[in-house]
């Protein structure tokens, strides 16, 4: 998942005491944060002077006497804000990683000021007429590809904000863009607490058999921190299923495990968040048709690679049939596997129940259970001989560990990333553990962007949540965290990449069903054997991944393919009928809603639930991704053909690499998303490879 920001070069501003960590760039390496000298009281004077600062930064190129040029009026733009750049980019990454009551609390009184500031400038009706004038002579003008693009995409960006509206309906706009910024922050900070609230407790350690030890003994920690002693905490992550499911031997706790995650934000209660999200569905929808549409899905997809809502539920249509078919052959084969073990005493599969008895599927039909892989999957070795290595190998580049710069969290790690010239290339930020501070999920964000314009060098974080083993314990991850870490850095080389001259167009500043394709492609060196090699090792004894138990991996891949689609189709449909209401469609039960929608697509496969419901759906309702959480599949349509291309160009190489990174991972948002692929592949991306992937060919 992708959380970008921007961090910009500027000048203290003389209102900002100059002891404030934000009133001048950073003086550390790249401009990397000083995260020891920035104290929560800091927050709220860098926003308001930064507000203020762009404000009047805004207000000399809107009230300009001289005539409106490319320089003065655009790039003025794209100068403007860098303190407020500065604190956003921090603030934001830290309250998602390591969020307090404090920072909530200013987060809720942000919300709205910064909605209502982003709209003084894009309503501004002087603004947009310099942007206007500019973009109807912009034949004239002589601009480079890149500065041209940028024209076009400013005038876009105001039309879509509202510039051409009444000023009747731009009062009306702005009220809707307040309250709709305060509502996503309470629905994003319910989920927070919510997902805190709703861990497992259970009275013996006989109740979480199956777990390891260590796990266990974590259990109790969690239990007597929470002032619990002598009992057992298991704790929820953000999606519906849970890792433990694949474990727990006792049936009894596992259905009370998932049915407290499925139940989180529509259980009552001060976190509960139906009634927020009625609200979001009617006031989104009201914004869109103010703002000329039909929805604010088609609000939303207009300015994405699929265009608009036709297209999309086109693909989740394609999708859904085969994906339930694959799921429901998968549920049979492990109703015999449930029946053959239970005899007499035997059930009907469940939800609770895939995950643990797909794993026993997975070792009779392949001779190998997750289990197996975990020794092999130690997070250090997995990022320096795995996620660094292939980068070195496909990319060139290096890594170098440094211990003195300031960190936010006593596990967060840093790192120097060189070019294959040599050259610093990048700060690479590393949070790997998960806490009950922060979010859940697995996301990227930039500190610092890459930018020609203001002279700025990538500061990029990685972010999974990782269960932090007991003392002593090495972390061993899962295949699934192994791959997320792949994904993640994927993301991280599109900001480090970044070759750009305007900050509008740095790094991963491009359409959000376009972000997830280059971190999506480099989860094949994941299982690549010269990669897998050299860091699926024995974290005890340092031997390599047996071949046979590597081939039953690659064997496997397409195992519960079914499964993981429907699930993941679930959510994106949801997404995808609450965005394409009407406000007067708008219905009054959410949990209906949400049964009706999954029956009507075809969906409804109780063993399989959306892997978010409506209520802890954060990435489309506090997130970035409304009426788009679809993008995850579209853009892994252009990453399967895009593996098929390195295949067909003999894999892993530094000219492969190069080429991807010349041809698209350079160019952040700088041209028409789907050109930018046309110009790598040669040609538009084919459904095939992505059908082949997921086993739903047949």
């Amino acid at each position: 998942m992708l959380a970008a920001g921007l961090a910009f070069a500027g000048v203290a501003h003389a209102a900002l005491p100059a002891a404030n960590p934000f009133a001048a760039p950073s003086t550390l390496p790249l401009q990397y944060p000083a995260f020891d000298r920035i104290g929560d009281a800091d927050y709220a004077p860098a926003f308001d002077e930064g507000m203020k600062e762009q404000a009047a930064e805004i207000a000399k190129i809107a009230n300009s006497k001289a005539a409106p040029t490319f320089d003065n009026t655009i790039v003025a733009m794209e100068r403007s804000g860098r303190l407020l750049n500065r604190v956003s980019t921090v603030f934001f990454s830290l309250n998602g990683a390591n969020t307090n009551d404090t920072l909530q609390a200013l987060d809720r009184v942000l919300a709205p000021k910064l909605s209502a500031h982003s709209d003084a400038i894009r309503l501004n009706a002087k603004l947009y007429a310099r942007v206007k004038a500019l973009y109807d002579k912009r034949a004239k003008l002589g601009l480079d590809a890149e500065s041209a693009y940028l024209l076009e995409r400013y005038h876009t960006d105001f039309v879509r904000a509202g510039a051409r509206l009444s000023a009747a309906d731009k009062d009306k706009l702005k009220a809707y863009n307040a309250k709709l910024a305060e509502l996503q922050t309470a629905f994003a900070q319910n989920v927070l607490k919510e997902m805190n609230a709703s861990a497992l407790v259970v009275d013996t350690k006989e109740e979480l058999d199956g777990m390891s030890d260590a796990a266990i003994a974590k259990a109790a920690g969690d239990a007597k921190a929470r002032g619990l002693e002598g009992k057992y905490a298991v704790p929820v992550v953000n999606t519906t299923g849970q890792a433990p499911l694949s474990v727990l031997t006792n049936r009894a706790t596992r259905e009370r495990l998932l049915a407290a995650s499925m139940a989180r934000g529509s259980r009552g209660g001060e976190f509960d968040n139906r009634e927020l999200v009625l609200q979001l569905a009617k006031l989104r929808a009201e914004r869109a048709a103010l703002l000329g549409y039909a929805s604010h899905a088609a609000y939303q997809l207009e300015d994405q690679t699929a265009k608009n809502t036709d297209a999309v539920n086109a693909l989740l249509a394609d999708f859904a049939q085969p994906a339930v078919r694959n799921a429901r052959r998968e549920a049979a084969d492990i109703q015999k596997v449930i029946d053959a073990g239970q005899g007499s005493n035997g059930f009907q599969l469940a939800a609770q129940d895939w995950q643990f008895y797909a794993d026993k599927v997975s070792k009779e039909r392949y001779a190998f259970d997750q289990n197996e892989l975990k020794p092999y999957f130690e997070l250090d070795s997995v990022l320096e001989n795995g996620v660094f290595f292939a980068a070195n190998k496909v990319f060139g580049l290096t890594f170098k560990e440094r211990k003195d710069l300031p960190v936010y969290q006593a596990d967060v790690r840093v790192w120097d990333v060189y070019d294959a010239d040599g050259k610093q290339l990048a700060i690479f930020i590393g949070d790997f553990y998960a806490r009950g501070n922060k979010r859940g999920g697995a996301w990227m964000n930039a500190y610092v962007s890459q930018t020609k314009l203001l002279g700025t060098q990538p500061v990029i974080a990685n972010h999974l949540n990782i269960p932090k083993p007991a003392n002593g314990e090495p972390t061993l991850l899962t295949y699934d965290e192994v791959r997320t870490a792949f994904h993640e850095f994927g993301h991280a080389l599109h900001g480090m990449f970044s070759n750009v001259q305007y900050p509008r167009f740095s790094g991963t500043r491009v359409p959000r069903d376009f972000v997830e394709f280059p971190s999506q492609v480099n989860e094949m060196w994941a299982t690549w054997p010269e990669i897998l090699n050299n860091y699926a090792k024995h974290h005890q004894t340092g031997a390599p991944m047996p071949k046979a138990l590597l081939n039953k991996v690659l064997a496997a891949a397409k195992f519960n393919e079914g499964q993981r689609t429907t699930e993941y189709l679930a959510a994106a449909i949801l997404d995808q009928k609450w965005h394409q209401l009407k406000a007067g469609q708008v219905p009054g039960d959410v949990l209906a809603f949400e049964a009706q929608a999954l029956k009507e697509a075809g969906v409804d496969f109780a063993p399989v639930p959306p892997r978010y419901r409506t209520t802890y759906f954060s990435h489309v309702f506090s997130g970035g991704y409304s009426a788009g959480y679809y993008g995850y599949l579209w853009a892994e349509k252009l990453d399967a053909d895009t593996v098929d291309w390195f295949k067909e160009n003999g894999g892993l190489s530094r000219k492969n690499g190069d080429w991807f990174r010349q041809k698209l991972l350079s160019k952040g948002g700088t041209m028409d998303a789907m050109q930018m692929f046309r110009e790598f592949r040669g040609r538009d991306a084919k459904v095939e490879p992505l059908l082949e992937r997921r086993g739903l060919n047949d």
